[in-house]
């Protein structure tokens, strides 16, 4: 570990999503997972940034904090994609994620990730927002990654990370880790002095 302020620390992130495992392994953090129970709703009325924000929060209060000690950082993250005044969350079937992609073709949105650090004594939580650009998407794109990648674990119905971000992002202004689910350089700076 490369700061000491991080030696004898039990890191634990509160997520099933194999993306943000394994950003944080690539990190060179050694940590478990736990998965929080949650619904992930919100109240209306809120801005995207104060959404993600909001279920990052949510994340962190589902977990059992009798496992909490000073040496225990528990880390949740949620994503949100917006594009006009409309929050795309995570596509229930095929047609959602055909109106999802059709709605970002040839568009820039905004993808929002909230992570919350959270210890016995301690919380921090920031946001980090990216903006990305997809070219103008044909249908018989859309098709086949739907049917080869099925993007219903997604925020916004696709992955940066997929086919369809090699052959239809054509800009990303800021960080491309974020849109992928995690900020890791932010996270890693929050984490030295966390």
């Amino acid at each position: 570990m490369i700061s000491p302020n991080l030696r004898g620390k039990r890191i634990i992130l509160a997520s099933q999503s194999p993306r943000r495992q394994y950003l944080l392994k690539e990190l060179g953090f050694e940590f478990g997972v736990m998965v929080p129970d949650v619904e992930e709703v919100y109240p209306d009325g809120l801005l995207p940034e104060e959404i993600a924000i909001y279920l990052a929060e949510l994340k962190a209060d589902a977990i059992d904090h009798t496992l909490l000690d000073e040496n225990t950082i528990v880390i949740t993250a949620d994503t949100i994609v917006y594009i006009g005044n409309e929050v795309l969350g995570k596509p229930a079937d095929h047609d959602a994620a055909v109106m999802m992609l059709r709605k970002l073709s040839g568009k820039t949105h905004d993808v929002i990730t909230a992570v919350c650090l959270v210890s016995a004594n301690r919380k921090k939580v920031f946001h980090v927002l990216s903006e990305v650009t997809f070219k103008e998407l044909e249908m018989k794109e859309i098709e086949y990654y739907i049917e080869n990648f099925k993007p219903y674990d997604k925020a916004g119905g696709y992955g940066v990370q997929e086919w369809i971000g090699y052959i239809g992002i054509s800009r990303i202004e800021g960080s491309f880790f974020n849109v992928m689910g995690l900020p890791v350089k932010e996270l890693y700076e929050e984490m030295l002095t966390f």
